[in-house]
Protein backbone atom coordinates (compact mmCIF):
# COMPACT_ATOMS: atom_id res chain seq x y z
CA UNK A 1 0.00 0.00 0.00
CA UNK A 2 2.54 2.23 1.11
CA UNK A 3 4.69 1.37 -2.25
CA UNK A 4 1.49 2.37 -4.48
CA UNK A 5 1.01 5.92 -2.61
CA UNK A 6 4.29 6.32 -3.34
CA UNK A 7 4.76 5.97 -6.93
CA UNK A 8 1.56 7.99 -7.06
CA UNK A 9 3.64 10.22 -5.67
CA UNK A 10 6.16 10.00 -7.95
CA UNK A 11 3.89 10.26 -11.08
CA UNK A 12 2.49 13.22 -9.78
CA UNK A 13 4.00 16.79 -11.93
CA UNK A 14 3.13 19.92 -10.45
CA UNK A 15 2.03 22.33 -12.61
CA UNK A 16 4.17 24.79 -14.19
CA UNK A 17 4.59 28.18 -12.02
CA UNK A 18 5.62 31.35 -13.33
CA UNK A 19 7.11 32.80 -10.72
CA UNK A 20 7.42 36.18 -12.26
CA UNK A 21 3.98 36.93 -12.61
CA UNK A 22 3.01 35.09 -9.21
CA UNK A 23 5.77 37.56 -7.73
CA UNK A 24 3.64 40.36 -6.32
CA UNK A 25 1.15 38.05 -4.88
CA UNK A 26 4.13 35.95 -2.60
CA UNK A 27 5.60 39.43 -2.42
CA UNK A 28 3.11 40.56 -0.12
CA UNK A 29 2.67 37.15 1.61
CA UNK A 30 6.22 37.35 2.32
CA UNK A 31 5.44 40.72 4.23
CA UNK A 32 2.83 39.14 6.14
CA UNK A 33 4.64 36.31 7.23
CA UNK A 34 7.45 39.11 7.97
CA UNK A 35 4.65 41.23 9.84
CA UNK A 36 4.09 38.37 12.08
CA UNK A 37 7.75 37.06 12.76
CA UNK A 38 8.53 40.81 13.86
CA UNK A 39 5.56 40.42 16.46
CA UNK A 40 6.59 37.16 17.82
CA UNK A 41 9.99 37.87 18.17
CA UNK A 42 9.98 41.67 18.95
CA UNK A 43 6.71 42.22 20.70
CA UNK A 44 5.95 45.28 21.91
CA UNK A 45 9.48 47.23 20.31
CA UNK A 46 8.15 45.87 17.16
CA UNK A 47 5.15 48.14 16.79
CA UNK A 48 7.02 51.13 15.49
CA UNK A 49 8.14 49.33 12.42
CA UNK A 50 4.99 47.91 11.40
CA UNK A 51 3.39 50.79 9.42
CA UNK A 52 7.11 51.33 7.51
CA UNK A 53 7.80 47.17 7.10
CA UNK A 54 3.96 47.47 5.39
CA UNK A 55 4.79 50.41 3.29
CA UNK A 56 8.18 48.68 2.04
CA UNK A 57 5.82 45.60 1.61
CA UNK A 58 2.97 47.60 -0.81
CA UNK A 59 6.26 49.57 -2.57
CA UNK A 60 7.94 46.13 -3.15
CA UNK A 61 5.37 44.62 -5.00
CA UNK A 62 4.74 47.28 -7.38
CA UNK A 63 8.30 46.22 -8.52
CA UNK A 64 7.43 43.21 -10.04
CA UNK A 65 4.22 44.54 -11.74
CA UNK A 66 6.81 47.28 -13.34
CA UNK A 67 8.44 44.69 -14.77
CA UNK A 68 5.82 42.47 -15.86
CA UNK A 69 4.38 46.08 -17.29
CA UNK A 70 7.27 46.33 -19.47
CA UNK A 71 7.51 42.59 -20.67
CA UNK A 72 4.54 43.44 -21.90
CA UNK A 73 3.52 39.37 -22.94
CA UNK A 74 0.45 37.76 -21.06
CA UNK A 75 0.89 34.87 -18.69
CA UNK A 76 -1.40 32.44 -17.68
CA UNK A 77 -1.28 29.43 -15.13
CA UNK A 78 -3.46 26.97 -14.03
CA UNK A 79 -5.36 26.01 -17.28
CA UNK A 80 -6.11 29.55 -17.27
CA UNK A 81 -7.35 29.48 -13.90
CA UNK A 82 -4.92 32.50 -13.31
CA UNK A 83 -4.13 35.06 -15.57
CA UNK A 84 -1.46 38.07 -16.04
CA UNK A 85 -2.38 40.39 -18.21
CA UNK A 86 -2.25 44.43 -18.89
CA UNK A 87 -5.63 44.52 -17.57
CA UNK A 88 -4.76 42.76 -14.15
CA UNK A 89 -1.51 44.28 -13.60
CA UNK A 90 -3.54 47.62 -14.17
CA UNK A 91 -5.91 46.61 -11.59
CA UNK A 92 -2.96 45.17 -9.30
CA UNK A 93 -1.43 48.48 -9.33
CA UNK A 94 -4.56 50.47 -7.98
CA UNK A 95 -4.86 47.91 -5.23
CA UNK A 96 -1.33 47.91 -3.97
CA UNK A 97 -1.20 51.87 -4.77
CA UNK A 98 -4.67 52.58 -2.51
CA UNK A 99 -2.92 50.20 0.35
CA UNK A 100 0.12 52.31 0.15
CA UNK A 101 -2.45 55.54 1.05
CA UNK A 102 -4.04 53.81 3.56
CA UNK A 103 -0.87 52.92 5.36
CA UNK A 104 0.17 56.30 5.19
CA UNK A 105 -3.38 57.54 6.43
CA UNK A 106 -3.14 54.80 9.59
CA UNK A 107 0.24 55.18 10.84
CA UNK A 108 -0.75 58.10 13.20
CA UNK A 109 -4.01 57.19 13.45
CA UNK A 110 -3.27 53.79 14.95
CA UNK A 111 -1.65 54.73 18.38
CA UNK A 112 1.75 53.83 18.74
CA UNK A 113 0.94 51.96 22.20
CA UNK A 114 -2.41 49.80 20.23
CA UNK A 115 -0.96 46.32 21.38
CA UNK A 116 -2.72 45.14 18.17
CA UNK A 117 -0.75 47.37 15.85
CA UNK A 118 1.15 44.42 14.22
CA UNK A 119 -2.27 42.68 13.79
CA UNK A 120 -3.73 45.89 11.92
CA UNK A 121 -1.13 46.26 9.32
CA UNK A 122 -0.90 42.38 8.65
CA UNK A 123 -4.41 42.39 8.15
CA UNK A 124 -4.43 44.90 5.71
CA UNK A 125 -1.74 43.37 3.47
CA UNK A 126 -3.84 39.89 3.60
CA UNK A 127 -6.59 41.52 2.41
CA UNK A 128 -4.53 43.29 -0.33
CA UNK A 129 -3.81 39.90 -1.61
CA UNK A 130 -6.95 38.72 -1.89
CA UNK A 131 -7.18 42.04 -4.24
CA UNK A 132 -4.50 41.42 -5.90
CA UNK A 133 -5.12 37.72 -6.98
CA UNK A 134 -8.67 38.72 -7.64
CA UNK A 135 -7.14 40.50 -10.64
CA UNK A 136 -6.09 37.49 -12.06
CA UNK A 137 -8.89 35.49 -11.21
CA UNK A 138 -10.53 33.62 -14.38
CA UNK A 139 -11.68 30.76 -12.52
CA UNK A 140 -14.89 30.50 -10.30
CA UNK A 141 -12.94 28.87 -7.18
CA UNK A 142 -9.94 31.25 -7.69
CA UNK A 143 -12.69 34.21 -7.84
CA UNK A 144 -14.28 33.29 -4.41
CA UNK A 145 -10.82 32.30 -2.45
CA UNK A 146 -9.62 35.62 -3.66
CA UNK A 147 -13.07 37.18 -1.99
CA UNK A 148 -12.85 35.40 0.85
CA UNK A 149 -9.28 36.20 1.31
CA UNK A 150 -10.10 39.96 0.81
CA UNK A 151 -13.24 40.17 3.01
CA UNK A 152 -12.48 37.98 6.08
CA UNK A 153 -9.38 40.53 7.38
CA UNK A 154 -11.64 43.27 5.88
CA UNK A 155 -14.39 42.08 8.70
CA UNK A 156 -11.80 42.24 11.50
CA UNK A 157 -10.21 45.40 10.73
CA UNK A 158 -14.25 46.76 10.53
CA UNK A 159 -14.36 46.29 14.56
CA UNK A 160 -11.16 47.19 15.57
CA UNK A 161 -12.12 49.49 18.18
CA UNK A 162 -13.01 46.37 20.34
CA UNK A 163 -14.69 48.92 23.50
CA UNK A 164 -16.45 51.32 20.85
CA UNK A 165 -19.85 50.05 20.43
CA UNK A 166 -20.41 51.92 17.06
CA UNK A 167 -17.39 49.43 15.75
CA UNK A 168 -18.70 46.35 17.06
CA UNK A 169 -21.79 47.13 15.20
CA UNK A 170 -19.84 48.04 12.30
CA UNK A 171 -17.87 44.98 11.80
CA UNK A 172 -21.07 42.80 13.07
CA UNK A 173 -23.17 43.89 10.22
CA UNK A 174 -20.83 43.91 7.93
CA UNK A 175 -19.71 40.36 8.59
CA UNK A 176 -22.97 39.55 8.21
CA UNK A 177 -24.06 40.69 5.12
CA UNK A 178 -20.73 40.06 3.85
CA UNK A 179 -21.20 36.19 4.61
CA UNK A 180 -25.06 36.38 3.67
CA UNK A 181 -23.56 37.54 0.17
CA UNK A 182 -20.81 34.85 0.19
CA UNK A 183 -23.78 32.26 0.62
CA UNK A 184 -25.99 34.14 -2.42
CA UNK A 185 -22.97 33.91 -5.01
CA UNK A 186 -21.54 30.36 -3.96
CA UNK A 187 -25.07 29.45 -4.53
CA UNK A 188 -25.00 30.91 -8.15
CA UNK A 189 -21.02 29.90 -8.61
CA UNK A 190 -22.52 26.31 -8.02
CA UNK A 191 -25.61 26.36 -10.11
CA UNK A 192 -23.55 27.61 -13.27
CA UNK A 193 -20.86 24.52 -11.96
CA UNK A 194 -23.90 22.22 -12.31
CA UNK A 195 -24.75 23.79 -16.13
CA UNK A 196 -21.34 23.81 -17.53
CA UNK A 197 -19.47 20.79 -15.59
CA UNK A 198 -16.47 23.74 -15.35
CA UNK A 199 -15.28 26.50 -13.22
CA UNK A 200 -13.30 28.19 -16.05
CA UNK A 201 -14.94 31.18 -17.03
CA UNK A 202 -14.09 30.66 -20.77
CA UNK A 203 -15.37 27.64 -20.52
CA UNK A 204 -18.69 28.47 -18.62
CA UNK A 205 -19.30 31.43 -21.31
CA UNK A 206 -19.19 28.26 -23.73
CA UNK A 207 -21.93 26.24 -22.06
CA UNK A 208 -24.40 28.75 -21.06
CA UNK A 209 -24.45 30.49 -24.39
CA UNK A 210 -24.56 27.42 -25.99
CA UNK A 211 -28.09 26.80 -27.04
CA UNK A 212 -29.21 23.62 -25.38
CA UNK A 213 -27.96 24.61 -22.34
CA UNK A 214 -30.40 24.41 -19.37
CA UNK A 215 -31.77 28.19 -19.51
CA UNK A 216 -33.39 28.26 -15.62
CA UNK A 217 -30.10 26.92 -13.77
CA UNK A 218 -28.47 28.98 -16.05
CA UNK A 219 -30.23 32.08 -15.51
CA UNK A 220 -31.05 31.59 -11.77
CA UNK A 221 -26.71 31.36 -11.00
CA UNK A 222 -26.27 34.33 -13.37
CA UNK A 223 -28.81 35.97 -11.26
CA UNK A 224 -27.22 34.92 -7.51
CA UNK A 225 -23.57 35.58 -8.74
CA UNK A 226 -24.43 39.08 -9.70
CA UNK A 227 -26.33 39.39 -6.48
CA UNK A 228 -23.69 38.77 -4.46
CA UNK A 229 -21.31 40.92 -6.30
CA UNK A 230 -23.83 43.55 -5.65
CA UNK A 231 -24.02 43.47 -1.89
CA UNK A 232 -19.65 43.84 -2.40
CA UNK A 233 -20.20 47.11 -4.29
CA UNK A 234 -23.08 48.61 -2.36
CA UNK A 235 -25.53 48.96 -4.68
CA UNK A 236 -29.01 49.77 -3.96
CA UNK A 237 -30.77 47.76 -2.47
CA UNK A 238 -28.04 45.62 -1.04
CA UNK A 239 -26.37 48.78 0.53
CA UNK A 240 -27.31 48.92 3.98
CA UNK A 241 -24.66 47.61 5.65
CA UNK A 242 -22.24 50.53 4.20
CA UNK A 243 -23.31 53.71 5.90
CA UNK A 244 -23.22 52.34 9.54
CA UNK A 245 -20.31 50.39 8.74
CA UNK A 246 -18.29 53.44 7.07
CA UNK A 247 -19.18 55.24 10.33
CA UNK A 248 -18.46 52.48 13.30
CA UNK A 249 -15.43 51.44 11.60
CA UNK A 250 -12.33 53.51 12.62
CA UNK A 251 -12.16 56.31 9.44
CA UNK A 252 -8.44 54.64 7.76
CA UNK A 253 -10.65 51.07 7.63
CA UNK A 254 -13.64 53.01 6.14
CA UNK A 255 -11.12 54.88 3.18
CA UNK A 256 -10.04 51.34 2.37
CA UNK A 257 -13.01 49.72 1.91
CA UNK A 258 -14.80 52.43 0.01
CA UNK A 259 -11.91 52.11 -2.32
CA UNK A 260 -9.99 48.76 -2.54
CA UNK A 261 -12.62 46.64 -1.40
CA UNK A 262 -15.14 48.03 -3.64
CA UNK A 263 -12.55 47.56 -6.47
CA UNK A 264 -11.70 44.48 -5.85
CA UNK A 265 -15.34 43.40 -6.28
CA UNK A 266 -16.04 45.48 -9.65
CA UNK A 267 -13.21 43.57 -11.13
CA UNK A 268 -14.87 40.24 -10.06
CA UNK A 269 -17.80 41.47 -11.81
CA UNK A 270 -15.94 42.36 -14.90
CA UNK A 271 -14.21 39.36 -14.68
CA UNK A 272 -17.26 37.35 -14.75
CA UNK A 273 -18.71 39.48 -16.72
CA UNK A 274 -16.67 39.80 -19.84
CA UNK A 275 -15.57 36.52 -19.73
CA UNK A 276 -17.97 34.00 -18.55
CA UNK A 277 -21.14 35.58 -19.42
CA UNK A 278 -20.61 36.59 -22.60
CA UNK A 279 -23.94 35.84 -25.01
CA UNK A 280 -25.92 36.26 -21.55
CA UNK A 281 -26.59 39.83 -21.85
CA UNK A 282 -30.42 39.19 -22.18
CA UNK A 283 -29.68 38.16 -18.38
CA UNK A 284 -27.54 40.05 -16.75
CA UNK A 285 -27.71 43.65 -19.16
CA UNK A 286 -31.43 44.17 -17.15
CA UNK A 287 -30.15 43.75 -13.97
CA UNK A 288 -27.34 45.85 -13.50
CA UNK A 289 -29.10 49.10 -15.86
CA UNK A 290 -31.69 48.81 -12.66
CA UNK A 291 -29.30 48.40 -9.98
CA UNK A 292 -27.39 51.05 -11.78
CA UNK A 293 -30.61 53.56 -12.02
CA UNK A 294 -31.90 52.92 -8.75
CA UNK A 295 -28.18 52.89 -7.03
CA UNK A 296 -27.20 56.48 -8.33
CA UNK A 297 -30.54 57.80 -7.50
CA UNK A 298 -31.07 56.64 -4.30
CA UNK A 299 -27.46 57.15 -3.19
CA UNK A 300 -27.19 60.58 -3.94
CA UNK A 301 -31.05 61.56 -2.79
CA UNK A 302 -30.39 60.21 0.74
CA UNK A 303 -27.20 61.74 1.15
CA UNK A 304 -28.87 64.96 0.41
CA UNK A 305 -29.88 64.55 4.35
CA UNK A 306 -27.33 63.75 5.77
CA UNK A 307 -25.22 65.67 8.96
CA UNK A 308 -21.95 63.35 9.24
CA UNK A 309 -19.54 63.37 6.77
CA UNK A 310 -18.74 60.09 6.87
CA UNK A 311 -22.32 58.88 6.05
CA UNK A 312 -22.49 61.18 3.50
CA UNK A 313 -19.83 60.03 1.81
CA UNK A 314 -20.84 56.40 2.26
CA UNK A 315 -24.20 57.23 0.43
CA UNK A 316 -22.10 59.19 -2.44
CA UNK A 317 -19.99 56.03 -2.42
CA UNK A 318 -23.39 53.92 -3.22
CA UNK A 319 -24.38 56.65 -5.90
CA UNK A 320 -20.44 56.36 -7.02
CA UNK A 321 -21.05 52.54 -7.36
CA UNK A 322 -24.45 53.07 -9.76
CA UNK A 323 -22.40 55.41 -12.14
CA UNK A 324 -19.59 52.56 -12.66
CA UNK A 325 -22.50 49.94 -13.15
CA UNK A 326 -24.06 51.84 -15.88
CA UNK A 327 -21.40 50.94 -18.69
CA UNK A 328 -21.78 47.37 -18.08
CA UNK A 329 -25.35 47.79 -18.90
CA UNK A 330 -24.72 48.09 -22.18
CA UNK A 331 -21.51 45.76 -22.18
CA UNK A 332 -22.64 44.04 -25.00
CA UNK A 333 -23.07 46.49 -27.35
CA UNK A 334 -19.86 48.69 -26.59
CA UNK A 335 -18.02 45.61 -24.80
CA UNK A 336 -14.43 47.94 -25.05
CA UNK A 337 -15.77 51.41 -24.18
CA UNK A 338 -17.62 50.05 -21.53
CA UNK A 339 -15.07 48.05 -19.64
CA UNK A 340 -12.47 51.33 -20.17
CA UNK A 341 -15.08 53.41 -19.09
CA UNK A 342 -15.07 51.17 -15.72
CA UNK A 343 -12.04 50.91 -15.46
CA UNK A 344 -11.08 54.43 -15.88
CA UNK A 345 -13.71 55.35 -13.02
CA UNK A 346 -12.20 53.20 -10.38
CA UNK A 347 -8.67 54.72 -10.89
CA UNK A 348 -10.08 57.78 -10.62
CA UNK A 349 -12.42 57.11 -8.28
CA UNK A 350 -9.39 55.87 -5.88
CA UNK A 351 -7.77 59.21 -5.66
CA UNK A 352 -10.67 61.42 -5.06
CA UNK A 353 -12.20 59.35 -2.33
CA UNK A 354 -9.03 58.21 -0.78
CA UNK A 355 -7.91 62.16 -0.10
CA UNK A 356 -11.87 63.30 1.35
CA UNK A 357 -11.26 60.59 3.77
CA UNK A 358 -7.60 61.94 4.65
CA UNK A 359 -9.16 65.28 5.15
CA UNK A 360 -11.44 64.24 6.97
CA UNK A 361 -9.38 61.74 9.22
CA UNK A 362 -6.81 65.21 9.63
CA UNK A 363 -9.86 67.79 10.79
CA UNK A 364 -10.93 65.04 12.97
CA UNK A 365 -7.57 65.59 15.04
CA UNK A 366 -9.30 68.88 16.08
CA UNK A 367 -12.81 68.28 16.23
CA UNK A 368 -12.90 64.57 17.52
CA UNK A 369 -15.89 64.26 15.00
CA UNK A 370 -17.73 63.89 11.72
CA UNK A 371 -20.28 66.46 11.94
CA UNK A 372 -20.34 68.23 8.96
CA UNK A 373 -21.03 71.74 11.03
CA UNK A 374 -17.52 71.06 12.21
CA UNK A 375 -16.17 71.98 8.77
CA UNK A 376 -17.52 75.33 9.64
CA UNK A 377 -15.06 78.19 8.73
CA UNK A 378 -12.58 75.56 8.02
CA UNK A 379 -10.38 78.05 5.76
CA UNK A 380 -9.79 80.52 8.82
CA UNK A 381 -7.68 77.70 10.64
CA UNK A 382 -6.56 75.31 7.70
CA UNK A 383 -6.44 76.71 4.65
CA UNK A 384 -4.71 73.60 3.08
CA UNK A 385 -6.73 71.29 4.19
CA UNK A 386 -9.90 73.20 2.74
CA UNK A 387 -8.42 74.11 -0.73
CA UNK A 388 -7.67 69.98 -0.26
CA UNK A 389 -11.02 68.92 0.29
CA UNK A 390 -12.50 71.71 -2.02
CA UNK A 391 -10.76 69.91 -4.88
CA UNK A 392 -11.84 66.27 -3.49
CA UNK A 393 -15.13 67.46 -3.65
CA UNK A 394 -15.72 69.08 -6.92
CA UNK A 395 -13.93 66.21 -8.22
CA UNK A 396 -16.49 63.60 -6.69
CA UNK A 397 -19.48 65.73 -8.53
CA UNK A 398 -17.42 65.75 -11.82
CA UNK A 399 -16.38 69.49 -12.18
CA UNK A 400 -13.49 70.00 -14.25
CA UNK A 401 -10.63 70.42 -14.77
CA UNK A 402 -10.73 67.68 -11.77
CA UNK A 403 -10.37 64.22 -12.75
CA UNK A 404 -13.74 63.23 -11.75
CA UNK A 405 -15.03 64.93 -14.88
CA UNK A 406 -13.38 62.70 -16.98
CA UNK A 407 -14.60 59.80 -15.27
CA UNK A 408 -18.09 61.21 -15.43
CA UNK A 409 -17.32 62.05 -19.68
CA UNK A 410 -16.15 58.48 -20.18
CA UNK A 411 -18.97 57.12 -18.71
CA UNK A 412 -21.81 59.28 -20.52
CA UNK A 413 -19.50 58.48 -23.83
CA UNK A 414 -19.96 54.54 -23.25
CA UNK A 415 -23.74 54.81 -22.43
CA UNK A 416 -24.00 57.23 -25.30
CA UNK A 417 -22.30 55.03 -27.51
CA UNK A 418 -24.27 52.19 -27.36
CA UNK A 419 -27.26 54.22 -29.63
CA UNK A 420 -29.48 51.96 -27.47
CA UNK A 421 -32.83 53.29 -25.11
CA UNK A 422 -31.05 51.81 -22.16
CA UNK A 423 -27.72 53.56 -22.60
CA UNK A 424 -30.07 57.07 -23.39
CA UNK A 425 -31.84 56.69 -20.00
CA UNK A 426 -28.81 55.72 -18.43
CA UNK A 427 -27.28 58.63 -19.92
CA UNK A 428 -29.84 61.41 -18.63
CA UNK A 429 -30.00 59.17 -15.07
CA UNK A 430 -25.84 59.87 -14.80
CA UNK A 431 -26.22 63.84 -15.71
CA UNK A 432 -29.71 64.39 -13.38
CA UNK A 433 -27.82 62.59 -10.27
CA UNK A 434 -24.80 64.39 -10.97
CA UNK A 435 -26.82 67.85 -10.49
CA UNK A 436 -28.56 66.58 -7.37
CA UNK A 437 -24.60 65.15 -6.06
CA UNK A 438 -22.89 68.50 -7.16
CA UNK A 439 -25.72 70.20 -4.37
CA UNK A 440 -24.73 68.47 -1.23
CA UNK A 441 -20.74 68.49 -2.31
CA UNK A 442 -21.11 72.37 -2.43
CA UNK A 443 -23.07 72.91 1.28
CA UNK A 444 -19.42 71.49 2.36
CA UNK A 445 -17.82 73.87 0.26
CA UNK A 446 -19.79 76.59 1.59
CA UNK A 447 -19.63 75.85 4.90
CA UNK A 448 -15.73 75.48 4.79
CA UNK A 449 -15.35 78.88 2.91
CA UNK A 450 -17.64 81.17 4.22
CA UNK A 451 -18.67 80.31 7.19
CA UNK A 452 -16.98 81.73 10.72
CA UNK A 453 -15.31 79.08 12.81
CA UNK A 454 -17.20 77.60 15.65
CA UNK A 455 -17.05 79.19 18.87
CA UNK A 456 -13.87 81.11 17.36
CA UNK A 457 -11.76 78.41 17.52
CA UNK A 458 -8.81 79.36 14.64
CA UNK A 459 -6.32 76.98 16.55
CA UNK A 460 -4.60 75.42 13.69
CA UNK A 461 -4.60 71.25 12.74
CA UNK A 462 -1.23 69.89 13.51
CA UNK A 463 -0.85 67.44 10.69
CA UNK A 464 1.14 64.32 10.93
CA UNK A 465 4.04 63.62 7.78
CA UNK A 466 2.19 60.66 6.72
CA UNK A 467 -0.84 62.19 6.45
CA UNK A 468 0.43 64.86 4.72
CA UNK A 469 1.70 62.71 2.40
CA UNK A 470 -1.07 60.80 1.59
CA UNK A 471 -2.85 64.22 0.39
CA UNK A 472 0.02 65.75 -1.41
CA UNK A 473 -0.22 62.54 -3.30
CA UNK A 474 -3.91 61.83 -3.98
CA UNK A 475 -4.33 66.19 -4.61
CA UNK A 476 -1.71 65.46 -7.37
CA UNK A 477 -3.34 62.43 -8.95
CA UNK A 478 -6.80 64.09 -8.80
CA UNK A 479 -5.47 67.02 -10.66
CA UNK A 480 -3.16 65.37 -13.16
CA UNK A 481 -6.17 63.02 -13.86
CA UNK A 482 -8.92 65.69 -14.92
CA UNK A 483 -5.47 68.35 -16.35
CA UNK A 484 -3.94 65.44 -18.56
CA UNK A 485 -7.19 62.94 -19.23
CA UNK A 486 -5.44 61.00 -22.14
CA UNK A 487 -2.85 59.46 -19.39
CA UNK A 488 -5.88 57.75 -17.77
CA UNK A 489 -6.98 56.74 -21.07
CA UNK A 490 -4.03 55.08 -22.36
CA UNK A 491 -3.67 53.01 -19.34
CA UNK A 492 -7.40 52.07 -19.38
CA UNK A 493 -6.98 51.27 -23.54
CA UNK A 494 -3.46 48.70 -22.39
CA UNK A 495 -5.82 47.44 -20.19
CA UNK A 496 -8.86 47.00 -22.18
CA UNK A 497 -7.15 45.09 -25.02
CA UNK A 498 -5.75 42.15 -22.60
CA UNK A 499 -9.38 42.75 -20.43
CA UNK A 500 -12.36 41.66 -22.64
CA UNK A 501 -11.86 37.91 -23.65
CA UNK A 502 -9.71 36.63 -21.08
Amino acid sequence: MFAAFAAEVGNFVRPPIDWHAAAPELTLLAFGALLTLMDIVWLDRGRKWAPALASVGLLAAMIPIITLAVDGSDRSMFGGAFVVDNYALIMKAVFILAGYIVVLISSNYIAEGDYWQNEYYGLLLSSILGMVLMASARDLITIFVALELLSIPAYMLATWRKRDLKSNEAGIKYYLMGVFASAVMLYGMSLLYGASGTTLLVDINEAVSASDSPSAIVVMGIIFVIVGFAFKVSAVPFHTWAPDTYEGAPTPVTAFLSVASKAAGFVALMNILFVGFIGREDVYEPMIFALAAVSMTVGNLIALRQTNIVRMLAYSGVAQAGYMLAPLAVASDVPDSALAATVSYLVIYAAMNLGAFAVVIAVARKTRSAEIEDYRGLFHYAPGLTVAMTIFLFALAGIPPLGGWWAKFRIMGAVIEANTVSGVVLGVFVAVNSVIALYYYARIGAKMWADEAPDGDLTPIRIPASLTSALVITVAATIVFGVLPGLVGDITKVSLLAGVGG
